[in-house]
Parts: structure tokens; C-alpha cells; sequence
């Protein structure tokens, strides 16, 4: 993984966390992180593949959740995740995924990212790959950003 690949990932984000829910965002400090990959409430699984391989995780707390749809429903106030609920959190990692897609594709990688998987409930997730957390505060809540990709054939 180069910087360009996880500012891409992060430029993606923020895009969608700013221009599609009008969040203001601040950046944390990235992590390198090795095995266990943390998950808060609810995590939106995407994997990779193309010119790069792996898996970014957007992981979230479940009111950081009710408060991003509830921007994608009008402004609604949601106090449980229902079928829509959940199917609006899996639209919100579509739009990762192709964001994402587009500004990989701006660094000169080729890629597709796989359908969003969502997992509910406090979890983590093991690896052997080495991953990079980039942590970042929103009006809507904490996001944090799990970075796994390597080129293929290397």
C-alpha cells in the first residue's frame, strides 16, 4: 500500500461524507495495524480487486449509522435500523465502493469494488495482511477507515 492508495480511499470518503450529507470532517492520525482488524457497531465490508486486491472495512458506531440515514431519508430521525434502515447503510457503501473506484482509477489503478456486505454487531475481523486505520470524526460521528490493498503480483 502507497499513500496514494489510502488518500484515495480517504479523498472518496470524505466526498461522500461531505458532499452527499453535508458533514464536516476532521482526520485523525492514521494506524498501521497487523491481525485483528477492530469493528465498531456496524461495518460495511468491500473488497477489491484488479489491479489492486484487498478489502476496505468502514466501520461505525450504530447512532453514527441511524444518523447517516437518517440524512438519506430527508432528515429523518431514526431510532432503529430497520430493513430500509440497513438497506440505506449498504447504499451509503455503494457509493464508497464507486467513489472509491473513481479516485483509485485517478491514480492509475484499475479496480472494481465487490457489492457492500454489512455486519452488525461489535466484531473483529482477522487478517494475515497488514492494514491501515485512518480514523475520522464527523458531525454524523466517528468513521473509521480500514485499508487493506497490495498491487497484484507483488
Amino acid at each position: 500500500m502507497d499513500v496514494n492508495q489510502i488518500n484515495a480511499v480517504y479523498r472518496a470518503t470524505k466526498s461522500i461524507m461531505s458532499n452527499h450529507f453535508g458533514a464536516d470532517i476532521k482526520r485523525g492520525q492514521p494506524q498501521a495495524g497487523h491481525g485483528s482488524v477492530p469493528s465498531d457497531q456496524v461495518s460495511v465490508v468491500l473488497g477489491v480487486k484488479g489491479e489492486l486486491a484487498g478489502q476496505i472495512i468502514c466501520s461505525i458506531s450504530e447512532d453514527t449509522a441511524k444518523n447517516i440515514v437518517g440524512v438519506m431519508m430527508g432528515g429523518m430521525q431514526v431510532s432503529t435500523l430497520d430493513d430500509i434502515g440497513w438497506s440505506a447503510v449498504q447504499e451509503f457503501g455503494n457509493w464508497v465502493a464507486g467513489t472509491t473506484a473513481t479516485e483509485l482509477y485517478n491514480e492509475n489503478y484499475t479496480v472494481d469494488v465487490t457489492p457492500p456486505i454489512i455486519n452488525e454487531g461489535e466484531s473483529k475481523f482477522h487478517s494475515t495482511s497488514k492494514f491501515i486505520t485512518l480514523p475520522m470524526d464527523s458531525s454524523l460521528g466517528k468513521v473509521s477507515i480500514h485499508i487493506s490493498l497490495s498491487e497484484k503480483g507483488k
